[in-house]
């Protein structure tokens, strides 16, 4: 199972929590952890001894530093977030099938129905969060970006990426127009560059099991009709994902699954002591 992450110095711990988390939970499956970097990581060897004692392969893909000089980024939001986009053009020409996860997951139970979810020829399996928002706002986002065919807005935090088909479509140089182009309008930069150029290849996966938004618990058991408590997404979601500024390993976080989060992350850092 191939794995892709895009990170830099200021979260390799989340990434040895989520990759313990998905070790522990998806057990029979090796792993190859693709790791798109602009530089070597300041904890490159610890990541590698990490991934050695869990059974992992660790492959560090470096990019070129000046690529997305030009686009829009911030503190929330920075250069390492548009490496997704593009990864095709650095993992290896043998790696068909990859999963891209945000560093703010946890997975809680097995990921091997996701990674083997047929999408036929489309780019791309996403979740959308757009249960929460409504009518107006899924149309403002398509006339915001110009794509009328999407079937949703998704999230870009959990990409399951067709490589075969990915390559064949997606260029540097249309994402590069594009991002000229509505410079102004990218409120969420690399998400709304995916939903806005490919939103149309892509196949919806449901949320609340493959990109579960850990901020909006009550509303998710509204949504299940009360189905959906803390008992079944234990039981049946997959991935966890802790969206927005707030974050769990910082100490001043007390969301429902705080304690969930700071638990992986306390067995991840005991494994390497």
């Amino acid at each position: 199972m191939n794995l892709l992450f895009a990170i830099d110095d200021n979260v390799t711990t989340q990434l040895l929590t989520c990759l313990y988390s998905i070790k522990m939970n998806t057990p029979n499956e090796h792993f190859s952890v693709y790791v798109i970097q602009k530089d070597k990581l300041k904890a490159t060897d610890e990541i590698i001894e990490f991934c050695q004692r869990m059974d992992m392969d660790y492959h560090a893909v470096l990019v070129d530093p000046k690529i997305f000089e030009d686009a829009p980024t911030t503190d929330r939001y920075p250069e390492t977030i548009y490496y997704r986009l593009l990864a095709h053009e650095y993992l290896p020409e043998d790696v068909h099938r990859i999963l891209y996860m945000d560093v703010d997951i946890l997975i809680i139970n097995s990921l091997v129905d996701l990674y083997n979810l047929d999408i036929g020829d489309n780019l791309y399996a996403a979740a959308s969060h757009a249960a929460f928002e409504n009518d107006v706002t899924d149309a403002m986002n398509k006339i915001r970006l110009g794509n009328y065919e999407a079937e949703s807005y998704y999230n870009s935090g959990v990409l399951l990426m067709n490589l075969d088909s990915i390559r064949k479509t997606v260029k540097a140089t249309d994402i590069f127009d594009y991002i000229k182009k509505n410079k102004l309008n990218l409120f969420l930069p690399d998400q709304d560059v995916l939903n806005g150029l490919y939103g149309h290849y892509i196949t919806k996966i449901p949320d609340e099991i493959y990109n579960y938004d850990a901020r909006m618990s009550s509303l998710y058991t509204a949504l299940g009709k009360g189905k959906w408590n803390l008992d079944w997404v234990i039981e049946n979601t997959v991935v966890l994902h802790f969206c927005g500024r707030d974050k769990p390993w910082k100490d001043d976080y007390n969301s429902r699954y705080a304690g969930l989060y700071k638990h992986y992350a306390h067995r991840a850092g005991l494994l390497m002591k």
